[in-house]
């Protein structure tokens, strides 16, 4: 018996409760694509998956190790993360 990542991924209770998808959809499923090398999928699925990695590996970073200016950086990371995540399911809910 195989099982694949996807048998463990959470359910979206917005989706099972209220019937719609929430800013979050999709990420689980992106970062599965990425595992498996296909970049395009995931940024089709969640385009945010690329400027979330990079946020969450330098917030693991600056625990560890104290660098100048972290909290800008994060601000920045956060904000262009954010705003993606926005844009995006704005254009999901249109289209």
């Amino acid at each position: 018996m195989t099982s694949s990542l996807e048998d463990f991924m959470l359910p979206c209770l917005s989706k099972q409760i209220l019937g719609f998808d929430c800013l979050g959809c999709g990420l689980q499923r992106a970062f599965v694509f990425l595992l498996h090398g296909e970049f395009i999928a995931a940024f089709k699925m969640y385009p945010a998956v690329y400027t979330l990695i990079p946020l969450f590996l330098f917030i693991g970073l600056n625990f560890f190790f104290k660098f100048k200016h972290s909290n800008k950086i994060i601000n920045i990371l956060a904000i262009i993360s954010i705003s993606i995540i926005v844009v995006s399911y704005t254009l999901k809910i249109i289209n």
